[in-house]
Formats: structure tokens, C-alpha cells, sequence
């Protein structure tokens, strides 16, 4: 399984692996110089890196004057996040173009205090991190007044904090969307929005930013992220799945047009899928003479162990395996990264639902097949 956790823009990486930016920007190169001024430092060096694929790449080093100035010149291809660092810890971030700057902050936390002049850029990144920070803040507080509420039962209580906590993300959502002209609002989506939980939000802003943004690597990293994604949102037509059924022969998700098919991803070693087996067999029963069927796809590895499960679970619906685990084609063709998980198809074999269970998928299937 894979988390994807909220984090501080200021000590974000973002994984640009892969990417080598797109083809058609302009090799063009911009100069920079950055003039600085620290309170309570000390002579001696400070660093410039830039962020690349994976890490920060050191860059250049300037030498911190007697009464804190230093300067930093150099050259960009397009507007690139660089940090300006006294060590790993202490340090700030800057959009670098065709920008002369003037950087101001105190040694003793570069971060918290950097004030920034000749970068608009670089000044709503330190607008978006501040926000975030205070927003992560808020969010540690608000999840022990959750776990607190739920324990005691306190259901209105708790449902009042979620609420705040999601307008919490939109404060931060609503800045990135009111900035699609900048670095900024790509960096901070790839950073900060999960785009399996908010594809929607990701897709608009990715859409905005090849309009926007063509030429950026921000840009093209996000529509690279969201490229399979794009495949499996709701409203698209599920692409086809063809493995190898338990008598041998394989079975089509194609097959079964006309139905409304729930893909199951499930495996026999998988706790919460067999716990929720019964469920879907009931479900099953009830309403496969509707027109409903379900379509089985197993990430196990073993043969024996899945069609164990298949018999003791009574599963008596189509099944496909090709015995790969997490290495499935399935599961990697839908971006499958825990399981239990379903996905809902209409009779053309698009995609009206995602990752629905229990109480929520029976609710769902009465109301399409009703």
C-alpha cells in the first residue's frame, strides 16, 4: 500500500523522476542575482540548490559578509524552485526566471521570517507556505479533537470537525486555483493534492496549466501523474481487462456489456476483502437477476489459495487472475494500490462509481437498479 501525506511546502520534495521537462521550452537562458541580508549572522557560507528530479542540487556558494550580505548569480532556463540554505534544516524557498532579488530574514530560522523583493513568484510560494504550515498545524490539533469525539460517541461533534478540516484544504485549494499563471500553483498541486482523492481538482488545474504553463516541467510531471488516472475517472469507459479464469480459458471485462459489473480487486490473503465477501454475495444474489453482475480480479499469486477462497467465500460470479499479485496487469493498468477495491460500471461499460463497499454500494446498486 501507498499513503500520500500532507506536507510543508518549505521541506517538500517534489519526485520529478523521469521527467526532463518538455521539449518544446525554449533553451533560452534567463539570468538571476540574488542580493541578501541576514540579522543575527554570522561570516561564513551559505548555499544555493536547486530542486531536481529527486533531491536538491547544490549549486553555488556565497560567502555571508560582516554585516550579513551575500550574492548569488547565475543563470535559468525557465522558472525553477531553488533554496537558499544555512544547513539541512535552516533554509528558504525561491522561484528563480529573469528575476534581480532582495532577500531579507533572520539566520536563526531563514523559513519562518524570509521576506522577499522582485519575485512574484517566489512571494506566493511564501504565501502558500505559510498557509500550509499554519493549516498542518491546525490539522494535528483538529485530529486529537476527532479521535477524542469519536471515542466518546460524539458523532455531530466529530462530523463538525471533519468539516472544518475540509474547509481547511480548500482555504489552500482555492489559493492554488486563484494562481494558474505560476510555478507556484503546479508545484503545489503535484505537492499538496492527492490525485486519486481529488482527481477532479488535479485534472482542472493540470488543463489550466498546458494552457497557461506549456513549457514548464511542473506541468508536464503533473499531466504524467495524472495520465493513467485520466483512463480510470469516473466517466470514462473502463479499459478492457482479459486474464486467465480458473478453468483455464480467460474471460473479458468487454464480455459483460449490458450489465451494470462491479471490478472487484481482492486477493485470498487479503483480511478486509474476505470480511466483506459475505456482503457482496449477498448483493450479489440480490440483484443478479437485474441485471448486475461482478468481475472478479485477484491479486493473488497462488492458484490454490485463490480458488480456495473463491469456494469457501461462494463466490459464483466471473473471476480472472493472472497470479502476479501486486504486479497484476489489472491491477497496474488501473493504479490499483490497496485493496479491497471496487469499481462500478454502467451498461456501455463506463465508470459511474469508485472504491464503494458496504452500506455505500448497496445504496448505489438500489438506486441504478431499481
Amino acid at each position: 500500500m501507498k499513503y500520500t501525506k500532507y506536507v510543508v511546502l518549505a521541506s517538500a520534495v517534489v519526485m520529478l523522476a523521469g521527467c526532463k521537462g518538455n521539449k518544446s521550452a525554449s533553451n533560452a537562458e534567463n539570468t538571476y542575482t540574488i542580493q541578501g541580508k541576514l540579522q543575527n549572522a554570522t561570516p561564513g557560507k551559505i548555499y544555493l540548490f536547486e530542486l531536481g528530479d529527486q533531491q536538491f542540487i547544490a549549486r553555488d556558494t556565497a560567502e555571508i559578509a560582516q554585516n550579513g550580505t551575500f550574492k548569488f548569480e547565475g543563470t535559468v532556463k525557465e522558472p525553477t524552485f531553488y533554496r537558499i540554505s544555512l544547513d539541512q534544516q535552516n533554509g528558504m524557498m525561491l522561484v528563480l526566471d529573469n528575476n534581480e532579488i532582495k532577500v531579507e530574514a533572520d539566520a536563526k530560522d531563514l523559513n519562518n521570517t524570509v521576506k522577499v523583493e522582485g519575485s512574484e513568484d517566489s512571494q506566493l510560494f511564501q504565501q502558500l507556505n505559510k498557509l500550509v504550515t499554519e493549516s498542518r498545524q491546525k490539522e494535528v490539533e483538529l485530529g486529537e479533537k476527532f479521535n477524542k469525539a469519536m471515542a466518546e460517541g460524539k458523532t455531530q461533534e466529530a462530523e463538525a470537525l471533519r468539516k472544518e478540516y475540509l474547509g481547511m484544504q480548500k482555504k489552500i485549494k482555492d489559493f492554488i486555483a486563484a494562481h494558474p499563471n505560476s510555478v507556484v500553483s503546479a508545484f503545489g498541486t503535484l505537492s499538496l493534492v492527492d490525485p486519486k482523492n481529488d482527481f477532479a481538482f488535479a485534472d482542472s488545474m493540470a488543463n489550466l496549466f498546458s494552457e497557461k504553463l506549456p513549457n514548464s516541467k511542473y506541468t508536464a510531471v503533473l499531466n504524467e501523474r495524472l495520465k493513467g488516472l485520466r483512463t480510470t475517472a469516473i466517466g470514462s469507459v473502463a479499459p478492457d481487462i482479459s486474464l486467465p479464469a480458473p478453468d483455464g480459458g480467460s474471460v473479458a471485462l468487454s464480455s459483460l456489456r449490458g450489465k451494470y459489473v462491479l471490478i472487484d480487486f481482492w486477493a485470498s490473503w487479503c483480511g478486509p476483502c474476505r470480511k466483506e465477501n459475505p456482503n457482496v454475495v449477498r448483493m450479489y444474489n440480490q440483484y443478479k437477476n437485474k441485471g448486475f453482475e461482478i468481475f472478479g480480479v485477484s491479486l493473488d499469486q497462488s492458484k490454490e489459495k485463490w480458488l480456495k477462497a473463491i469456494a469457501d467465500d461462494k463466490l459464483t460470479w466471473p473471476h480472472v487472475s493472472d497470479l502476479k499479485g501486486w504486479e497484476s496487469a489489472a491491477a497496474q493498468l488501473y493504479g490499483i494500490e490497496a485493496i479491497p477495491q471496487t469499481i462500478l460500471l454502467d451498461k456501455e461499460g463506463r465508470i459511474i462509481a469508485k472504491n464503494l463497499r458496504g452500506q455505500e454500494l448497496e445504496e448505489k446498486l438500489a438506486s441504478v437498479l431499481k
